[in-house]
């Protein structure tokens, strides 16, 4: 075994000559969040949407905090959307967590990388390269849940999402 000394991004860029500045959303950036919920119905259907929260595009994700009250034999899929008003289309609908269930009551559950999707590289890439665009659409993209087991009665769910952004 050897003895090794590695540095992140942030550090590399810091004991460069000259020093390189690190980009806001990595170091030093301010916290922000979203937050939303929504009431689910006994009887709704598989791939039913929950369209919970909304971030800028630009944003580095750090938190997805998924709560609900227990929702008999639900589960969901917790992604990226393009929000409703650029037609709502899924990004990526499992980004965050696949098939988490909401059959018993969760409190501010971390499901940021709970399908391993939103792996350690990926979060130091804005949200919408992270979730696979080819290209920054602008505006907003929506934080969803998608039912991937039908709801056996009601309750809240809810998200908190927890970013950085440094406006660019």
């Amino acid at each position: 075994m050897a003895v090794v000394t590695a540095k992140s991004t942030t550090i590399t860029n810091r004991d460069a000559v000259p020093p390189v500045i690190n980009d806001g959303r990595l170091e030093r950036g301010s916290l922000r969040s979203s937050h939303g919920y929504v009431t689910a119905v006994n009887g709704d259907s598989i791939g039913s949407k929950y369209i919970l929260a909304s971030v800028p595009t630009t944003v580095m994700v750090r938190k997805v905090l998924l709560s609900c009250a227990a929702i008999t034999t639900c589960a969901a899929d917790i992604g990226v959307y393009r929000n409703t008003k650029d037609g709502g289309a899924a990004v990526s609908a499992a980004f965050f967590g696949s098939a988490v269930s909401l059959a018993s009551a969760l409190s501010n559950s971390d499901v940021t990388n709970e399908s391993g999707t939103y792996t350690m590289d990926k979060q130091e890439q804005p949200l919408w390269q992270a979730a696979g665009l080819s290209a920054d659409p602008g505006g907003t993209l929506d934080i969803v849940a998608t039912l991937t087991a039908a709801a056996g009665s009601g309750g809240i769910v809810g998200a908190s999402v927890e970013y950085v952004d440094n406006g660019t």
